[in-house]
């Protein structure tokens, strides 16, 4: 791909969205024509975060059709970037065996992420669609506290033991690794689950085939517990730019990893909640564009009673001091 300048990504990325927003229009026309094969092209090309913008725009009358021309990999990812009531949709009007193709496509950590948004009855239907150890693995992470390092880590990374040699560590990456969250860091645990090092995906290829993993593992390792808070574990991503974290259990044992895509969602998440106290709104999971006026009143409300009787306790000192304010009026500017 050739190399552009900055001036040249901003004009390249003005002119694809300029594009992308004719594409609404172009689909329609393909649906009325019944060209259900040009419509599968039309999306090949783009990001999944693009097509699922698209899949919004057409609304929930056009959403299933084109969701269905989707290949199922492709399918998996765009789901994952939809909103949820469209899940909620979509996940509703899918046969048992779509869902099943769909959760088995997608990462442990995104799986949970749509459960925690869904009502009862549909995260039952997906937990019944789902393999035993999954099951339990979904479970197990949905009972760590909200917010904390276990809620948001996936149990999908790439095992290697010490006394492994190069090229049967690279047997393993090849046979695991298609199913894993990242493969750009491995790490090294022992019989326990305890662990005892990382070692770059870099290191690897670079070394001989016959060193072993032992040799060249970092162990001096930095992990995190899963009941740590995950704004701590963002400031961590943030001071030494990491790609993923270990995440252990009390004894030690590691349990998953939490990969940087993770930590993007929590630092809007967190930002999202200063801001909103700062504006003195009660923060809310729910997008703000989509609340009622009703819910954004009682948001609101508790604070205005907070001003209120503040404001209150303020005129009541002043009217104490009104007479020396009177003779000196520069002291009314405190």
């Amino acid at each position: 791909q050739p190399m552009f300048e900055n001036d040249d990504i901003t004009e390249f990325m003005a002119a694809f969205d300029e594009q992308l927003d004719d594409y609404p229009e172009q689909i329609e026309a393909f649906i009325e024509s019944k060209q259900y094969a040009v419509l599968r092209e039309l999306f090949l090309p783009l990001e999944p975060a693009d097509i699922a913008w698209l899949l919004e725009e057409c609304g929930e009358e056009h959403m299933p059709l084109l969701y269905r021309l989707l290949p199922k990999e492709l399918a998996a990812e765009v789901f994952v970037e939809l909103e949820s009531d469209s899940q909620e949709m979509l996940i509703n009007g899918f046969s048992n065996a779509e869902l099943k193709e769909v959760l088995d496509e997608l990462y442990l950590d995104d799986t949970v992420d749509i459960i925690e948004d869904m009502p009862a009855n549909v995260v039952s239907r997906i937990l019944r669609n789902t393999d035993p150890e999954t099951r339990r693995v979904i479970n197990q992470i949905l009972n760590y506290p909200e917010d904390s390092a276990g809620s948001i880590m996936t149990t999908e990374y790439v095992r290697l033991q010490k006394e492994m040699t190069v090229d049967q560590a690279f047997n393993r990456i090849r046979q695991t690794g298609a199913d894993k969250e990242t493969i750009y860091t491995c790490y090294v645990i022992d019989a326990q689950r305890k662990l005892i090092g990382v070692v770059p995906l870099r290191t690897l290829i670079c070394a001989d085939d016959d060193a072993t993993v032992g040799d060249l593992m970092q162990d001096d390792v930095l992990a995190v517990n899963t009941l740590d808070d995950q704004e701590e574990v963002a400031n961590i991503f943030k001071k030494f730019n990491w790609m993923a974290l270990p995440v252990t259990d009390k004894e030690g044992r590691m349990v998953g990893i939490i990969t940087v895509d993770d930590i993007v969602d929590v630092i809007e998440q967190e930002t999202t909640e200063d801001m909103e106290l700062m504006n003195a709104v009660l923060p809310s999971d729910d997008e703000y564009l989509k609340m009622s006026v009703i819910g954004l009143a009682k948001n609101r409300i508790p604070w205005l009673c907070v001003l209120m009787i503040s404001g209150t306790l303020s005129a009541f000192v002043i009217g104490m001091y009104q007479e020396l304010l009177d003779s000196v009026v520069v002291l009314s500017s405190f």
